[in-house]
């Protein structure tokens, strides 16, 4: 903990920055599941960051890939017909793990910037279908899809929901009922709406596995009423759920999917949507006009380079296997902490993800809990995610059991010092 006695400049996202501006935690140096703060504590990160350090930290693979291209070239950009080796060979690489075929890849700066592209994609390919007035966009309750103009609109977290009005033609479902997702589709008339927007498992809205067969029959409802089927792997691709994208394991083919954090393992920022050849036909025929949207880094060499590696990463020491067992493992210790009385629920077992869900009279009595119990594990060292009715846990892949035995003792101690 770094306490200055004078204001911080820095700005922090999600933070009352009126507690925050005198007292920092600064984090230093990572090491595979280990952070380092200034004082030479060590923690686990039983987090990846934000859902995202899969490898590990310190890996001196993507580093080198990094520092490599970076002497050949560092950046340009990629608007027009203009390209890179890196980016033409992440989109290819990419291309060929996709879940749908004849997959083309749009990329982007961040999972906010993929979000956006999507729903414009979504509303854009209906225009050059012959369909303008499809333009309504279905999400869940409790989803969470970024920050940006169309992530706000579409997030289903109410505390999230900031600087209305929101965009337009924007709805919220149940997020665990197929039922309500068609009833909704059929009230506003299937010839409006151009896209469902799913996660594979709902992240920041309190880590929510789907219900058995929740994605197979939404892609199906989809499917019968012409309805972009959008999947929103930003958490859950690149083996957090045991596969490349997040919702292979569902056996489904998409329309679009979303995808960000674990394609570098958050080394550097990179996003991007990987879209189905249908829906990509008409931005791709002779004489199609231009899709007037993207970043400046779109396609950034050095980001490319960074996802290239972490790709080898992940297939070469078999991390997407190793998810497949750490995330009954996971579960299976945080089931572990389900007899404490500040314990509610505790939700898991879908992919390397999991969250212990407060008790609601304690929380509605202290609604600073979720944040004093992650404080007590962090003094235990372990690093774990509060939320607002939660504490969520998404290690890196590299995880081993000895790791777990230090989460599960670090964070009932949190939770017996927090009751």
């Amino acid at each position: 903990m770094s306490d200055t006695g004078t204001d911080t400049a820095f700005w922090h996202p999600f933070a009352p920055m009126g507690a925050v501006r005198h007292s920092e935690f600064v984090i230093t140096r990572g090491e595979d599941v280990w952070l380092f703060d200034e004082q030479g504590s060590r923690y686990l990160d039983a987090t990846a960051s934000l859902w995202c350090v899969n490898a590990g930290h310190g890996r001196a693979e993507i580093v080198e890939a990094v520092a490599a291209q970076m002497r050949e070239l560092a950046t340009y950009q990629t608007f027009g017909d203009f390209a890179n080796r890196p980016a033409q060979e992440l989109s290819r690489r990419l291309a060929a793990l996709a879940p749908m075929p004849g997959a083309k890849v749009f990329l982007a700066s961040g999972g906010g910037d993929a979000i956006d592209t999507a729903a414009k994609m979504s509303r854009e390919y209906f225009a050059r279908t012959g369909e303008p007035e499809r333009t309504v966009l279905i999400s869940r309750e409790y989803a969470y899809h970024g920050t940006h103009g169309f992530g706000t609109s579409l997030g289903g977290m109410s505390a999230n929901r900031l600087a209305a009005p929101f965009v337009p033609d924007v709805v919220r479902v149940a997020y665990d009922d197929p039922a309500a997702l068609e009833k909704e589709i059929e009230l506003i008339g299937a010839n409006r709406v151009a896209a469902f927007f799913v996660e594979p498992v709902i992240g920041a809205g309190g880590v929510l596995p789907p219900p058995p067969g929740y994605i197979e029959q939404t892609r199906d409802i989809c499917s019968r009423h012409g309805v972009l089927f959008v999947v929103d792997s930003v958490i859950c691709g690149f083996g957090r759920l045991g596969d490349w994208f997040g919702v292979d394991r569902f056996g489904v083919v998409p329309d679009l999917v979303v995808f960000a954090k674990g394609v570098t393992s958050g080394y550097l920022p990179l996003g991007g949507v990987v879209v189905h050849e249908r829906v990509a036909a008409p931005f791709w025929e002779p004489g199609a006009a231009a899709f007037r949207h993207g970043a400046t880094y779109a396609g950034h060499p050095t980001v490319c380079a960074a996802a290239l590696a972490n790709l080898d990463v992940l297939a070469d020491e078999g991390l997407l296997k190793r998810a497949e067992s750490l995330e009954t493992t996971l579960h299976a210790a945080l089931r572990s902490l389900g007899d404490h009385p500040l314990v509610a629920e505790v939700r898991g077992g879908t992919g390397v993800l999991g969250a212990l869900e407060f008790d609601p009279e304690r929380l509605a009595a202290e609604p600073g809990l979720p944040a004093a119990v992650a404080r007590q594990a962090r003094e235990r060292g372990v690093l774990i995610r509060p939320m607002i009715s939660t504490v969520a846990f998404s290690p890196p892949l590299t995880l081993t059991d000895d790791h777990l035995d230090l989460l599960t003792a670090a964070v009932r101690g949190a939770l017996d010092a927090a009751a």
